[in-house]
């Protein structure tokens, strides 16, 4: 079955929360455009009635007569009023857009942060497996900054001065159309310019973007694998290699600087003509007597307001370039199919006896032959099942399988007689523990570490399943206990200690199925030792299953399967498959005479 599409993700989806605060500041932007539009009313009003001695004409003039009357100082007293109230309403109107673009900000990217990191952790091993985890990363953090400026400084504000454009447009045109149709003239030429560079300026933004993911990626992973780089003695490679990125990055980022910078002056030289061409024309107008002095100095504040709108606008492509970006590349990963998904009419899977079957089951992670052909076997529930073959055989690839990190290309797998695609997924790897063979510990306190696979236990339990896993004396003997901070991936703990953690976390977890990924690879004899006493302890009751490249580990199984190429080619217990003679008896032949090698 096909798993199901993700709806279409719109950036209004994020936003519709948040309407009610949105509508509130776009009330205040209203108000702030139209105080930035009465601003220079005052002025022509002085200019006009009161030093010029020439009646008020138009909409005005009734208001004033009916309110103020014809008395100079009164009319003066009232536009020196009137320029503080102004002020204090546009002030106020400021305000509350500018806080009700950054609370909005904040909301919409804590929810589509929140979205997005869900998305990515549900999202199926395979495409995991195929990403760079520095690229990921890239986006949950600078992708969304990049939408939370556009929508804290660019979406009201690209609003306001539209409206404020407008307006000032709509009395210009009110004040005298003619000159207004001289003044728009290089408004064409703006735009033009304008869109082609937005064009332009996007492309070289997507490209940045994408460079910051990389560099992004090899810093995570130069760190996170720092002891390889060191034993290798490979930081010198390591800071060739990043800057080779990052001069590469200086390189688009350059680029796109060079777009932007040549953008400006452009505009400023544009918007210079347009100064040009109203004074130029409103002064003849004035000497000729069709214009008043006090209309051709509102006019002439609102072309340097008109213009400062289109300023702004076209200084905002970079930041609407980057939103728009990231938005695209945020896109990209929500619109990803989960590959792996519950079901239609999936049930919450009951407690497992932990009986395993295997039916004809076939893998393929991508082009290439399949890395598991036609698998079958059974494992009843409490035996101890054992895999073993050739290091890319197949062995992890049937354990993964299990809890449905992949799911298969044909065939099926069954947990207590019931297809394991017909549990929700959730519950079905509640019932499945692990300890695998690189044990992954959390920068967090040892006893935060053990109850991982089960947040709710008590301490009793967490003691009780640290005693289980010999680990109780040596987390005792730390300077905190189990309060003792783990550092990352686990690396102030020995590789037995981490294994005796992992062992104990799952005795907590309780779970009816065990899964063990090589758990001794890499432990000395007494850390092994006290490992696998800990591992008796935690297979009693569970159907358990054990990757070994250590055969004398497994000696005791139930039943033993070789895989070889992605095909079970034996299948007994230990006895039996050495006295077949086949892969079983030579890998174990090799492995002893090898080991006797070493001990002489």
């Amino acid at each position: 079955m096909e798993p199901p599409v993700n709806p279409p993700f719109r950036i209004r989806d994020i936003l519709r929360p948040h309407a009610k605060m949105l509508v509130l500041g776009f009330l205040a932007t209203l108000g702030a455009g139209l105080a930035t539009l009465l601003e220079p009313w005052p002025l022509k009003i002085v200019l006009d009635n009161v030093l010029n001695s020439r009646p008020i004409h138009g909409w005005l003039n009734p208001l004033l007569l009916s309110t103020i009357g014809v008395d100079k100082l009164r009319i003066l007293e009232f536009a020196a009023l009137a320029v503080l109230a102004i002020a204090a309403f546009g002030a106020l109107c400021t305000y509350i857009e500018k806080y009700i673009a950054t609370s909005a900000a904040q909301w919409t990217v804590h929810d589509l942060r929140r979205m997005l990191y869900s998305h990515i952790q549900r999202l199926s091993l395979s495409y995991h497996d195929q990403r760079q985890t520095g690229d990921l990363v890239s986006r949950v953090t600078s992708d969304i900054d990049a939408i939370q400026s556009f929508i804290a400084s660019g979406l009201l504000g690209s609003l306001l001065h539209s409206v404020t454009l407008l307006g000032m447009l709509g009395v210009m045109f009110y004040i005298n159309w003619r000159f207004t149709l001289v003044a728009l003239s290089v408004a064409p030429v703006l735009f033009a310019v304008v869109f082609s560079y937005t064009r332009l300026i996007k492309k070289a933004a997507r490209e940045s973007r994408k460079k910051e993911g990389d560099i992004v990626s090899i810093i995570e992973e130069v760190l996170s694998s720092i002891r390889v780089v060191k034993a290798f003695a490979r930081e010198d490679y390591e800071q060739k290699r990043l800057e080779e990125q990052s001069l590469e990055g200086v390189e688009i980022a350059m680029r796109a600087r060079n777009l932007k910078a040549k953008l400006s002056p452009l505009v400023e030289v544009i918007v210079a003509t347009g100064t040009c061409l109203v004074l130029w024309f409103g002064a003849r107008l004035v000497m000729d007597g069709r214009l008043s002095a006090g209309s051709l100095i509102l006019f002439i504040f609102y072309m340097g307001k008109m213009y400062k709108p289109m300023q702004e606008l076209s200084k905002m492509t970079d930041s609407y370039s980057k939103a728009l970006v990231g938005y695209e590349r945020i896109l990209e990963i929500l619109q990803t199919n989960h590959e792996v998904n519950d079901m239609p009419g999936a049930k919450r899977a009951p407690r497992f006896k932990g009986h395993i079957e295997f039916d004809d089951v076939t893998l393929t992670y991508g082009p290439g032959s399949p890395a598991l052909k036609n698998v079958s076997f059974q494992i009843r529930p409490g035996q101890l099942a054992a895999f073993v073959g050739p290091t890319g055989a197949g062995k992890t690839s049937i354990i993964s399988l299990i809890p449905r990190f992949y799911d298969p290309d044909s065939g099926m797998i069954r947990v207590d007689g019931r297809d394991v695609r017909r549990y929700q997924l959730k519950s079905l790897r509640q019932q499945i523990s692990f300890v695998l063979q690189d044990t992954i510990l959390f920068h967090a306190p040892i006893w935060y570490n053990i109850a991982y696979g089960k947040p709710e236990a008590t301490r009793a339990e967490l003691l009780r399943a640290a005693e289980l896993a010999n680990a109780r004396e040596f987390i005792e003997k730390m300077p905190l206990g189990y309060d003792t901070l783990v550092g990352e991936r686990g690396v102030t703990l020995s590789g037995g200690q981490r294994q005796r953690i992992a062992v104990a976390r799952a005795i907590v977890r309780n779970a009816p199925i065990l899964i063990l990924d090589e758990p001794g690879s890499g432990l000395d004899a007494a850390s092994e030792m006290l490992l696998f006493e800990a591992l008796d302890q935690l297979m009693r009751g569970k159907t358990s299953i054990v990757i070994a490249h250590r055969l004398s580990t497994i000696e005791r199984a139930d039943i033993i399967f070789v895989v070889d190429e992605g095909v079970i080619v034996e299948a007994g217990v230990h006895s039996e498959l050495l006295a077949f003679g086949g892969l079983y008896a030579k890998l174990h032949a090799l492995q002893f005479k090898t080991e006797d090698s070493v001990s002489a």
